[in-house]
């Protein structure tokens, strides 16, 4: 499957690549990353290849990854052509109360500032960034809303918040006729699959397509990291960047994701592909996601990992690898084993609906408001 292969991203018509470009990268001034010579050279391989769906945040590399963004597109005139996603939530004016977190007030403030970064009068996906735990949500979405009917935003998403909070959104937005959620971006990869247990139902049954950010958990799925090796001695780019400092990946230097690499190695070599794409591909075929977010420093890398659907992994190699990552059971999914359903239901064998059935969604119309 070519990455010119689009999908409708949740249930709505915006139809986006399998595989987006992440733009974190774009920027040294986290210490790491690409610089503007390299940054265009990714940017151009991604979109001279098919791909339409560019992330980026207002944070990312202090502000750097959208100002050459806008400067890229609109050197090539592709701003029609192209699905440009940004973010709110983080602070921009460090001091500042009312420039972070997600109250009326940023939101408002921080589209602006997007908009003159990225050279346009519109964003197609503006993703809320991060949950604040303080604003309510009520407040998040009214505010959305008012951006989508000023033209300024087409389509609205939700990243990193908790299942409860994107179910009490779309639900809201539903009922009161504001513009619902199409996208949830979450990190998801063989190492971290704990969104299974709630997001990827809500997801399916809620029109929210899953977008996968991280599918090689920070490098650890790409080939180059191996057992026993030092934190020092693996550390380059973002981990040398990050050594000595807290950095997720450190964390991930267990005992149980150092298997998942042996298998996952193993199964790329009798796949007759690399590392990185069979995590990739994991990735993609899993229930409910619509894209998956391939981030790069390296043109080499990007291509790699382009080419990852390619061609279909086999059902068995695929199992393998959801047997290797499974996460451990926990309350109340302990519950809802095969076994225990059939003794809730009192023996009887109690199927679910046949594949392809599709109860018909009835979404109440948009209120219209005086």
């Amino acid at each position: 499957m070519p990455i010119n292969h689009y999908y409708t991203l949740g249930r709505s018509g915006l139809r986006v690549s399998r595989l987006a470009l992440g733009t974190m990268t774009f920027g040294t001034e986290w210490g790491w990353g690409a610089d503007k010579d390299a940054a265009r050279t990714l940017f151009d391989a991604y979109v001279d290849a098919g791909g339409n769906f560019i992330d980026t945040a207002d944070v990312y590399t202090q502000g750097t990854s959208e100002a050459w963004l806008g400067e890229f597109i609109a050197e090539r005139g592709l701003r029609d052509k192209l699905v440009l996603a940004t973010k709110f939530s983080h602070p921009t004016d460090p001091g500042n109360p009312n420039a972070c977190g997600n109250g009326r007030m940023h939101i408002l403030r921080a589209l602006e500032a997007s908009l003159k970064r990225l050279r346009t009068d519109h964003v197609d996906l503006y993703f809320l960034h991060t949950w604040d735990q303080i604003t309510p949500v009520d407040e998040v979405m009214r505010a959305l809303d008012d951006l989508v009917r000023a033209g300024k935003v087409r389509h609205i998403g939700l990243s990193d918040v908790p299942a409860w909070y994107a179910s009490r959104a779309q639900t809201m937005a539903e009922f009161r006729g504001w513009e619902p959620v199409c996208a949830l971006q979450l990190e998801y990869s063989l190492v971290e699959r704990q969104i299974e247990f709630e997001f990827t139902r809500l997801a399916t049954d809620c029109g929210m397509g899953l977008v996968a950010w991280s599918p090689l958990a920070s490098g650890l799925l790409s080939g180059k990291y191996r057992a026993g090796d030092a934190p020092a001695v693996m550390a380059e780019g973002r981990l040398k960047a990050n050594l000595g400092r807290a950095s997720p990946m450190f964390d991930r230097l267990t005992e149980r994701n150092w298997a998942i690499v042996a298998e996952l190695e193993a199964v790329a070599k009798e796949a007759g592909r690399t590392m990185a794409q069979v995590a990739v591909q994991w990735v993609a075929r899993k229930p409910g996601v619509g894209s998956v977010i391939l981030g790069a420093t390296r043109l080499a890398q990007l291509e790699e990992t382009m080419a990852a659907l390619d061609a279909d992994l086999r059902p068995e190699l695929l199992a393998r690898l959801d047997t290797v990552s499974a996460p451990p059971p926990r309350f109340p999914y302990t519950l809802f084993t095969p076994e225990f359903q059939r003794s809730l239901h009192g023996g009887a064998s109690v199927g679910d609906k046949p594949m392809g059935y599709r109860p018909a969604v009835v979404v109440p119309g948009r209120a219209r408001r005086s």
